[in-house]
C-alpha cells in the first residue's frame, strides 16, 4: 500500500498518517482500540477534575490535508477515517444486517468472569439485532417516548429547585457539569427504573453515591484495559481489574435490584409497564434485561448531561438566539403551563437550536464500524476487518456541508429551499447501531429548554475562547462562565 507523507509534526502518540489504498489494493487489517460506536459508547478513561488537557485531535486539520478519506496508526491501533457525507451515504448503503463496532475488552472480560449477558453495547449479529428489536419497539417510536414526559418534567420540577439552590449572588453554579450529570441520572433512573435516587436532594444518600462513584471507577479502569490488554490485567489480578471488578459488582446488584422490584411490581399487569413489557414480550432472559438495561443507562446519563451543558452555553453567546426561543416558548406555553410531549410539535425552533447546538458542540466526535466484509468506498477498497472512524464532528465544521460553520444559527435548519444533507449531521450515529435512546435523549433536552430557558436568562460571565477536550466525549476546557439570572 502507498505511503503518504507523515503529518508535520504530529503528537507523538498518533505516530504517523498514512493513506488508504488505491481501489483493488488493501490496507492493513486494523486491531482493537478505545472508544465506541454509537452516541454514548465511548467513555472517558479518567474522572473529570484529574483528567489530562488533551485538546481534541485535530481530524479536521488531517482531513484538509490528505483528503475525505486517510488512514491513521495509533501505536499498533489501525484505523481508516471518513469525513465527508458521501462517504458516509456510501457506507450506509452498503451496511449489512448486523453492523460490528469495536470489541470493548475490559466489559466483555467482566461478563465473561461474573457469568453476566452482553447489552447492546456488546452483542453483535443475531443476538444483538433481537435485544435492539425488543427495546426499539418502546425507545424508538415517538408515540411510546411521548409517554415518558411526566416521569421526565418531575424531575425537571426537582432541578429547578436545586438550580435555586446552588447559584450564588451572580448566578453561579459551581461545577455545573457535576449537576446536570445528577438531573440526567434521575431522569434516565425514575424511566428504566421508576425509581429516584435523591441525587437533587441537599444530602444523596449512600446507596446513590455508591452507584455514582462506581460508574466513574468503572469509568477510569476501563480505559487503563484498553490501552494494556484487559488479559494481562486479569491475569496478573492488578489493583486496575480489582477496581473494576469491584466498580461493576456494585453496578449490576443495584441495577438488577431496581429491576427486579419493578418486574415483582407489574407481574400482574406486564403491559403497563415500560420495562416490563419489553421483557415479557420479546423473549429476553433476565441477565440480557439486566445488561440491556445497564448499557443503556451508562451510555445515556454523561451524554444527556453534555449536550444540555453545551446548548446552555451557546445560547448564553448568542442573546439574540436565546430571545427568539424564549418568545417561541412562550407563545406555544400559557405562564406557569407545564411543557408536554405534544407541545414540542409546535416549538420549531427550539429543535432547531438543538440541532445546531449538537452540530457546532457535539458530545461525541465520532462513530465507529469494523467492517465485516470488504467494501468499496470511493475509489478505495477496504478489506473485511477495517476499523472506520467516522468523524462526525468534521462534518459539523466543514464549510462545504455549513456556510459560516462556525457561527451558531439555528435558522439554518429551518431554511425550506436549501435543505441540510442528512449525512452531513449525525450525532447519533448512523445506520442500523444509531444510537437507540435518541428519541429520549432528545425528549428530555427539550423539556429541560423550556423549563430553563423559561426562567433563566442564560449569561455570558465572559467572552474568552473555550477549547474542547476529547476524553472520549467532547467536554470544555474549564468551567463554562455562564451564569443563571432568573428573568
Amino acid at each position: 500500500m502507498p505511503r503518504r507523507a507523515p503529518i508535520p509534526s504530529p503528537p507523538p502518540a498518533l505516530g504517523e498518517a498514512r493513506g488508504p489504498g488505491r481501489t483493488g489494493r488493501s490496507c492493513a487489517t486494523a486491531g482493537a482500540a478505545p472508544g465506541g460506536g454509537e452516541r454514548g459508547a465511548g467513555v472517558r478513561p479518567g474522572l473529570r477534575g484529574t483528567r489530562a488537557h488533551l485538546v481534541c485531535p485535530p481530524q479536521a486539520e488531517y482531513h484538509k490535508k490528505y483528503g475525505k478519506i486517510f488512514r491513521m496508526k495509533l501505536g499498533s491501533f489501525d484505523s481508516v477515517h471518513l469525513g465527508s457525507p458521501c462517504l458516509l451515504e456510501a457506507l450506509y448503503r452498503t451496511e449489512s444486517a448486523h453492523p460490528q463496532r469495536l470489541e470493548i475488552k475490559p466489559w466483555k472480560a467482566y461478563r465473561d468472569y461474573r457469568e453476566e449477558g452482553y447489552g447492546l453495547l456488546i452483542l453483535e449479529g443475531e443476538d444483538w439485532q433481537r435485544v435492539r428489536s425488543a427495546f426499539q419497539k418502546k425507545l424508538m417510536k415517538p408515540v411510546e417516548i411521548m409517554k415518558l414526559d411526566n416521569k421526565i418534567n418531575e424531575v425537571l420540577a426537582d432541578f429547578m429547585g436545586r438550580i435555586d439552590e446552588l447559584c450564588d449572588e451572580r448566578g453561579r453554579i459551581e461545577d455545573l457539569y457535576s449537576e446536570l450529570n445528577k438531573w440526567s441520572f434521575e431522569s434516565i433512573c425514575l424511566v428504566l427504573y421508576e425509581k429516584r435516587f435523591g441525587l437533587l436532594r441537599k444530602n444523596a444518600g449512600d446507596e446513590a453515591l455508591n452507584f455514582i462513584m462506581a460508574i466513574k471507577t468503572m469509568m477510569s479502569t476501563f480505559g487503563r484495559m484498553m490501552v494494556t490488554p484487559v488479559e494481562l490485567h486479569k491475569s496478573l489480578n492488578t489493583k486496575v481489574w480489582q477496581a473494576h471488578t469491584l466498580a461493576w459488582d456494585t453496578i449490576f446488584k443495584s441495577v438488577k435490584s431496581c429491576i427486579d422490584n419493578r418486574l415483582e411490581k407489574y407481574s400482574e399487569q406486564p403491559s403497563t409497564d415500560f420495562l416490563c413489557d419489553i421483557y415479557h414480550h420479546n423473549q429476553l432472559s433476565k441477565k440480557e434485561l439486566y445488561a440491556a438495561v445497564t448499557e443503556l443507562q451508562l451510555a445515556a446519563v454523561e451524554t444527556t448531561a453534555n449536550s444540555l451543558m453545551w446548548i446552555l452555553y451557546n445560547l448564553s453567546r448568542n442573546p439574540h438566539v436565546q430571545q427568539k426561543l424564549l418568545k417561541e416558548i412562550q407563545r406555544v406555553l400559557p405562564e406557569n403551563q407545564m411543557p408536554r410531549a405534544e407541545d414540542l410539535r409546535n416549538m420549531p425552533y427550539l429543535k432547531a437550536c438543538l440541532k445546531e447546538s449538537m452540530r457546532l458542540t457535539p458530545s461525541v466526535p465520532f462513530t465507529t464500524r469494523t467492517l465485516d466484509k470488504e467494501t468499496v468506498l470511493g475509489e478505495y477498497a477496504l478489506p473485511k476487518g477495517t476499523v472506520l472512524m467516522l468523524n462526525t464532528q468534521v462534518l459539523g465544521s466543514n464549510e462545504e456541508n455549513f456556510k459560516d460553520s462556525s457561527q451558531f444559527r439555528p435558522e439554518r435548519w429551518l431554511q425550506e429551499k436549501k435543505k441540510i444533507n442528512p449525512f452531513a449531521h449525525l450525532p447519533f450515529g448512523i445506520g442500523k447501531r444509531m444510537c437507540i435512546g435518541r428519541r429520549l435523549a432528545e425528549l428530555q433536552l427539550h423539556l429541560a429548554l423550556c423549563w430553563i430557558i423559561r426562567k433563566y436568562d442564560i449569561v455570558a460571565t465572559d467572552h474568552e475562547p473555550v477549547e474542547m477536550l476529547h476524553l472520549g466525549i467532547l467536554v470544555p476546557s474549564r468551567e463554562l462562565p455562564i451564569a443563571f439570572r432568573q428573568r
